[in-house]
């Protein structure tokens, strides 16, 4: 009797007992696994490094601001970097032509940028952006027309793809440092170049070391857009001060003189938000 009460008593066992993680409440499973799975999905998705989907920051669409608008932007930018104020005497002979005005009907976007400087050179366009001869007397070997000036390499890169149009057979030169020796740059400064695309330090560098002339320069293209972070070419702390000296040292006198344009493409930088100002400082350092 004894013996079959006790076999009756083992072979009736819980199914939990068996198995005491399968009784466990899902609902006081710890969190800590949730959240880690959360934050490697959302790293996955990478943004591209500058979105010209959206002009500005809060979303809004921004309307092309006139010649005289930017000219004013310019120059209180000029000022506030390095303290050079023009004043109106020096301004007014130039105030309606050292600022180029783009057509309204075509978005200032990379896929347009060959058209646009296409039609700020007017009927010269195809002698001066597409020739690949040297002209003695007329056209320096390493005097470009157009620079185009942006904050970065990637920048510059996606810059001269939008200038396919103009350069097949002078092909846009690349002026920034990254993966490109300066002795490398110098060789092909000795050939015919049209359009120069770059970042402000290596442009300047070339500039010093006279491998890059300025004889035929008739406008510079400096880059509005704004990265994924909010930093465009003046705003950028250390870019912006490198721009403003090459700026200050190598194009300020030709504009006061009326022999050198500017062009602004693309809004009009607004404030980036620094919500992560440490994160930021040490991400660009």
């Amino acid at each position: 009797m004894n013996t079959q009460t006790n076999m009756s008593t083992t072979e009736v066992k819980p199914s939990a007992a068996k198995n005491p993680k399968k009784a466990r409440n899902p609902s006081l499973a710890p969190k800590k696994d949730l959240k880690k799975k959360n934050k490697k999905k959302t790293k996955k998705s990478k943004a591209p490094a500058f979105d010209e989907t959206v002009e500005r920051n809060d979303g809004e669409e921004q309307q092309p601001a006139s010649g005289s608008e930017q000219l004013s932007f310019f120059l209180k930018q000029l000022e506030s970097a390095v303290g050079v104020r023009v004043s109106a005497l020096e301004l007014d002979p130039i105030k309606d032509k050292c600022v180029v005005e783009l057509s309204e009907k075509l978005d200032q976007n990379v896929s347009n940028l060959g058209e646009h400087i296409k039609m700020c050179c007017g009927s010269s366009w195809r002698e001066t952006l597409c020739e690949g001869e040297v002209v003695e007397g007329k056209v320096d070997p390493g005097s470009p027309a157009v620079l185009v000036v942006s904050s970065s390499a990637l920048r510059s890169l996606e810059l001269i793809r939008g200038l396919h149009s103009l350069t097949k057979q002078c092909p846009a030169l690349k002026l920034f440092s990254k993966h490109l020796k300066v002795e490398e740059q110098v060789s092909l400064l000795k050939k015919r170049v049209n359009i120069g695309s770059g970042t402000p330090s290596r442009i300047k560098k070339l500039i010093d070391i006279e491998a890059l002339g300025l004889s035929r320069l008739d406008m510079i293209v400096l880059d509005m857009h704004a990265d994924v972070k909010g930093f465009s070419l003046f705003t950028l702390p250390q870019v912006r001060d490198e721009f403003w000296d090459l700026y200050k040292t190598c194009f300020h006198q030709r504009v006061l003189e009326g022999s050198l344009r500017i062009c602004l493409y693309g809004p009009m930088p607004a404030a980036p938000k620094l919500r992560n100002n440490k994160k930021q400082r040490q991400n660009q350092d």
